[in-house]
């Protein structure tokens, strides 16, 4: 959405795929969140489109799905130049292509206010993605208190804001009827709508993350705050979707009431419709990643890890099996002479292989070697040990005590179990 942003958290993601959110997504809503994988400037990322450039580090793409929005403008803006500026002719639209581009520019400085916070904050940013309805910053963590909660929120609507006057400073040096004027004009009056909107208590918006931040300053609990600004957007929702098309029926926004309707007015409740679904789906996911975070502490790797047993390489997998069923165990960890670990025997290669070859099999045949990100503290508990997991993908951990013995193995899909039955909770 244009202008605000906002955190997610997703599960572990194996080798077969990229990155997701545990990250904060910040959204920019006209109606306001992977992994880079870039080579080079205009190249594609995963999911993330056209790769722009990197201010303060930070990837900037631009989704395809922009490019069906500049058209969209491009075309609106071109029919009101022609009421004001009828000498321009068709080159008019070169002028509406301009504002388009102009105007996601400033989309990208709202971006660029959250993002500028959230690295003074020591919160890393993974990109920056304009897209259909503005602009998203995936901030890879939530803040730790309300108060640069309510910054990390409120910076970019303000850049809007002081882009607003700065518009409005260079319109009063130009004459209005020309096409500076019109233009300076233009990305006046939209760079306002984007932050009065963004104001907007109710989550997804950056207003709603003020909002919680307040709430959660005064209960101390993040959860109330998010609570109350995610119903808050989810009224929002209601309010534009049955508000907006009575708005411009009405001519209230200013448009010429003998010139709506046919379809005007279906245009009108299409745009409604989409920004409805965008606020209410933002703020209904604000609440599920809320209530994860509530139930994350539950994710502790002593607890999901499956018993492991010692086997060397030259062991044979039947042998190996015996001593795991005899031990109560689920896993083997392959061991050098000196009993130090140095490969997980995956239990998708154990399945791989029939019964009467597992005589004739050596473990070390279908072990992983082990990596340094492979081997996860017994202590990890809740972000942390996904943050971890998400470091290193692979399908299967070593977990060590703190002082290095071998506690067992741990299997990314029993945290992924874990992490949807955590979901799933009832929220407290």
């Amino acid at each position: 959405m244009i202008g605000a942003s906002q955190p997610a958290t997703a599960p572990p993601r194996t080798r077969t795929e990229h990155t997701g959110n545990t990250s904060t997504e910040r959204r920019t809503a006209v109606a306001d969140t992977d992994e880079p994988g870039e080579r080079s400037g205009g190249r594609s990322g995963p999911g993330g489109g056209l790769l722009m450039g990197r201010p303060f580090g930070v990837p900037v793409y631009v989704s395809p799905s922009w490019f069906l929005v500049a058209a969209l403008i491009t075309w609106v803006f071109g029919d009101q130049l022609d009421r004001v500026l009828p000498d321009l002719g068709p080159v008019r639209y070169l002028v509406s292509l301009f504002f388009a581009v102009a105007f996601y520019a400033s989309v990208l400085v709202h971006e660029l206010a959250h993002t500028v916070a959230a690295l003074r904050f020591k919160l890393p940013v993974r990109r920056i993605q304009l897209q259909f309805f503005g602009g998203v910053s995936e901030i890879e963590k939530e803040s730790e208190t309300p108060g640069r909660e309510f910054v990390l929120a409120f910076v970019g609507p303000l850049l809007s804001l002081l882009l607003t006057g700065a518009f409005y400073l260079g319109m009063k040096a130009v004459d209005p009827a020309t096409v500076p004027g019109v233009l300076l004009a233009g990305l006046m009056i939209s760079n306002l709508l984007v932050a009065a909107f963004n104001l907007l208590p109710g989550l997804p918006l950056d207003g709603g993350r003020m909002l919680r931040a307040v709430i959660w300053g005064i209960t101390g609990k993040p959860m109330a705050g998010t609570v109350a600004a995610a119903w808050v957007g989810r009224g929002l929702a209601l309010a534009v979707l049955l508000g907006l098309p009575l708005l411009t029926h009405t001519g209230v926004l200013g448009n010429r009431t003998e010139e709506i309707g046919g379809m005007n007015t279906v245009m009108d409740a299409l745009l409604a419709a989409i920004l409805a679904g965008i606020i209410w789906t933002g703020a209904g996911n604000s609440l599920r990643m809320a209530r994860l975070r509530e139930h994350l502490p539950e994710l502790r790797a002593r607890t999901l890890t499956r018993r492991a047993i010692p086997v060397e390489n030259a062991t044979p997998l039947s042998e190996a099996l015996r001593r795991a069923n005899e031990a109560g165990a689920r896993a083997l960890v392959v061991v050098d002479g000196q009993g130090d670990p140095t490969a997980i025997v995956r239990e998708t290669a154990i399945a791989s292989v029939p019964e009467h070859r597992r005589p004739w099999v050596a473990v070390s045949t279908l072990a992983q070697d082990l990596t340094d990100g492979m081997k996860v503290s017994a202590d990890l508990t809740g972000e942390e040990l996904l943050d971890h997991l998400r470091a290193t993908p692979a399908t299967e951990y070593l977990v060590l005590e703190p002082g290095g013995a071998i506690y067992g193995v741990l299997s990314t899909l029993d945290v992924e179990k874990a992490f949807v039955k955590a979901m799933a909770r009832p929220q407290s």
